[in-house]
């Protein structure tokens, strides 16, 4: 009777008022459609690199990844839509019951892969009732530990009820699930989820044209690089040149710039056009990519790569496991907000070093462009890489035997 009265109180405090608009960003694609929910940027990102694995697995499959607006900010989806086209990002709307209906019956998801916690009652419980089957993972103490969950602390009993596996991030998150009544064989302690990066693909015949081209030579990338540093980037490439007089930087711009070859050639070097062919000489200073498509073509051809959107505020950075996946050792700007967690992991184990200005990204190409430093930080990146892999699986392969289960039926 508690737990009845409880949830009456929820939904009846979340009619109040007119019900939210919700319109879904696309048609349902048709097949099979994983939903996941990310509750923090770091976990979008994670979840963006597993369901990702999960796609490239199983085939045919939509991913649909929702995300709480207040946490994540536009920019993030924006940036993951360069690197993962087939996921579909949405806002997860507000927890009143037509509009979670009206969520449920467009999207109609055959899985749910809910992270971290605060979770919205309506939607679980809808959800469960669909025979959704649903897996909570990453759960976190603060997840639980929020206004909704003290004022109405018997929802929350029943809704960890209706997830079929748990996952804690920690002992004292898989103790606080544990005080909610949970047996403690339903909970399992796993590391934390955290983005892994993708090996992105790339045309071979193209990397070793490239490679055999280049033989020899030096060369460092700098990668998603804005208009408003590409100056500092110039002047970098000239400061280190000055000892290394074979060495070619790759220069890719962050967003389409047909112009970046003519300015970088008026700046007094010697460039090639990727777009016009890319052939270079011992002569070529800059190699122009002026549009940020094939990035794992770069990253596999470098050791070393600056990745930029960084060194100028406002940006946000840019993810750097898509070059630690592909073995580059990682130069970076101090404005990496949207990536933090991330950068500070791979500067800890010796991955990447920090930049401020135009002279200390000169120093350090000059210092890293040795083989064997810019293989070590590759090595380092690597292992911190891997470091998620095993719970990457796991996940994966529940994913995969829910939705057997559910094509079986």
């Amino acid at each position: 009777m508690a737990r009845s009265l409880s949830l009456a109180a929820y939904r009846a405090y979340m009619k109040r008022g007119p019900v939210p608009d919700y319109t879904p960003v696309r048609p349902r694609p048709k097949g099979e459609l994983v939903w996941a929910h990310a509750t923090n940027p770091t976990r979008l990102v994670a979840l963006a690199d597993l369901t990702s694995r999960l796609a490239a697995q199983r085939g045919a499959i939509t991913i649909l990844i929702t995300y709480d607006p207040a946490l994540v900010s536009q920019k993030l989806i924006d940036k993951l839509a360069v690197f993962h086209k087939e996921i579909i990002t949405e806002a997860l709307p507000a927890d009143h019951p037509a509009t979670v209906t009206r969520f449920l019956d467009h999207w109609a998801p055959d899985v749910c892969l809910w992270t971290g916690g605060f979770l919205q009652p309506n939607m679980v419980l809808n959800a469960a009732d669909r025979k959704v089957p649903l897996f909570l993972i990453d759960a976190s103490e603060n997840g639980f530990n929020s206004r909704k969950e003290r004022w109405f602390p018997e929802v929350t009993r029943q809704l960890v009820k209706c997830f079929s596996v748990i996952m804690a991030q920690s002992d004292t998150a898989r103790q606080r699930l544990l005080k909610l009544g949970l047996p403690p064989k339903s909970v399992e302690l796993t590391p934390l989820l955290r983005p892994g990066g993708q090996a992105l693909p790339c045309n071979m015949d193209e990397l070793d044209d490239l490679a055999n081209q280049l033989a020899g030579r030096p060369i460092w990338l700098a990668a998603d690089v804005q208009r408003d540093e590409v100056d500092l980037v110039l002047q970098a490439h000239r400061t280190a040149a000055r000892l290394a007089h074979r060495l070619l930087l790759i220069l890719v711009s962050a967003s389409p710039n047909e112009k970046l070859a003519d300015y970088v050639a008026s700046q007094g070097l010697r460039v090639a056009h990727w777009a016009n062919g890319g052939t270079t000489d011992e002569l070529t200073q800059v190699l122009v990519v002026d549009s940020p498509e094939d990035p794992g073509l770069w990253y596999r051809l470098a050791p070393l790569a600056f990745v930029g959107s960084s060194l100028v505020s406002g940006y946000g950075g840019r993810d750097p496991f898509v070059a630690a996946a592909l073995g580059s050792a990682i130069l970076y700007g101090p404005n990496v907000g949207d990536h933090l967690d991330s950068y500070s992991r791979l500067a800890s184990a010796g991955a990447a070093r920090i930049v401020k200005d135009a002279d200390g990204l000169g120093t350090s190409v000059l210092r890293l462009i040795a083989p064997d430093l810019a293989a070590s930080m590759a090595h380092a990146g690597w292992e911190v890489v891997s470091e998620g892999a095993e719970l990457t699986d796991r996940v994966v392969d529940l994913m995969q035997d829910a939705l057997d289960t559910e094509t079986s039926r």
